[in-house]
């Protein structure tokens, strides 16, 4: 099954129905998690659609899983070089021609790298931190600060004596405002800088560390360098520059309330989001009134009125279908996706063992004429 949707995947991105491709992608992937080809044809697709960060986290896992494919460090380069990282693309791009020797490709590209990487040399705003090259931060880097760095970071943390209020942040040096807001998934940091060029602003996350620093020509350089509240992913973090601000997205490893932005022992005790109540993800600004509304007598109505909701027919059997994938486990869920996918929707197994290890085969109803399913 996986082989094919994988070809399927193939057809798709040759009618340049990229979306498609990385859908189909998705679900080859859920049959053969370890098919480092899946991961490097979904990257090629996201990168005809613009999702950078995306493609480079896609050549990573497949370089992980086969670090001898060479069209995943292309790959892994191109997204780099789309998303301003040079130095980056450079090293990736250098590894894959050594694996492809005769590939064109490469030279070019590792000559494009050197071209922007000596203008970034020559830029007056990298005069100002010699050591430091101030590009977009990717899933390309993993975004892992050393040991070294995060020394660097807690004495910078030292030396800025940052003072909170519930939503916004003043650095000693008032030159930027900051705020922040949370969802139950991430946490939002905006920085009100205007007009400021993207290769002028650094960005490094790491585990529960979050380093930014703007360059401006002339002037010295702006640092906000907290120890989080909470830890993060970094690889899921992700920042843009736009005309008027920094937006930094912080991609929570756990699902609790953060009620600072930065670490505080005096705090040690947090609550878990209750996702399931946030229903449209609306913003929860740290400063917001609480509404006087009994979610729980709210959430225990509405379970009430769907038990005793009467249905009839097909709409019947489908929410008893819904409740059963819903409470299964997760080999029921993977014999009920695949039994029913595999016999274009007319089995529907709750047993792997039995669907597990061959081809589910259609059974139309009597009178039926069963066709194919086309994706």
């Amino acid at each position: 099954m996986g082989t094919q949707l994988a070809a399927k995947a193939k057809d798709a991105f040759l009618d340049d129905d990229f979306q498609l491709a990385i859908d189909l992608y998705a679900q080859a992937i859920a049959f053969n998690a370890d098919d480092a080809d899946l991961y490097a044809d979904r990257s090629q697709a996201r990168l005809k659609l613009g999702y950078f960060t995306e493609a480079v986290a896609d050549a990573n896992k497949a370089i992980e899983l086969d670090a001898s494919m060479a069209k995943a460090y292309l790959r892994k380069g191109i997204a780099c070089i789309k998303l301003g990282e040079y130095r980056n693309a450079k090293v990736s791009l250098e590894k894959g021609a050594s694996l492809a020797q005769n590939d064109s490709r490469f030279t070019k590209l590792i000559e494009e790298c050197d071209q922007h990487i000596a203008e970034e040399a020559n830029d007056p705003a990298e005069s100002l931190t010699p050591d430091a090259s101030p590009t977009t931060t990717t899933a390309s880097t993993a975004c892992e600060l050393s040991d070294a760095a995060i020394g660097t970071l807690e004495e910078a943390k030292k030396a800025f004596d940052m003072s909170h209020t519930m939503n916004t942040i003043s650095p000693v040096r008032p030159k930027y405002r900051l705020e922040y807001y949370q969802k139950p998934e991430e946490v939002v940091v905006t920085i009100f800088a205007k007009g400021i060029p993207a290769n002028n602003v650094a960005v490094e996350f790491g585990e529960q560390i979050l380093s930014i620093t703007i360059y401006v020509p002339g002037e010295d350089a702006y640092h906000f360098q907290p120890r989080l509240f909470g830890k993060i992913v970094p690889e899921k973090c992700r920042y843009d520059v736009l005309s008027t601000k920094v937006e930094i997205r912080l991609m929570k490893a756990e699902g609790i309330n953060w009620p600072l932005l930065e670490y505080s022992k005096e705090i040690a005790v947090t609550q878990k989001v209750n996702v399931s109540s946030v229903g449209s993800h609306r913003p929860a600004y740290p400063s917001s009134m609480p509404r006087k509304k009994d979610w729980d007598k709210l959430e225990a109505l509405v379970k009430k009125e769907e038990k005793e909701e009467k249905l009839d027919g097909d709409a019947a059997v489908n929410k008893l279908f819904r409740k059963i994938y819903q409470n299964a486990d997760e080999d029921v869920r993977r014999a009920m996706s695949k039994s029913f996918i595999e016999s274009n929707g007319t089995v529907l197994s709750t047993d792997w063992k039995e669907v597990g290890s061959k081809k589910v085969e259609g059974s139309p109803p009597e009178g039926m004429e069963m066709k194919k399913w086309e994706y």
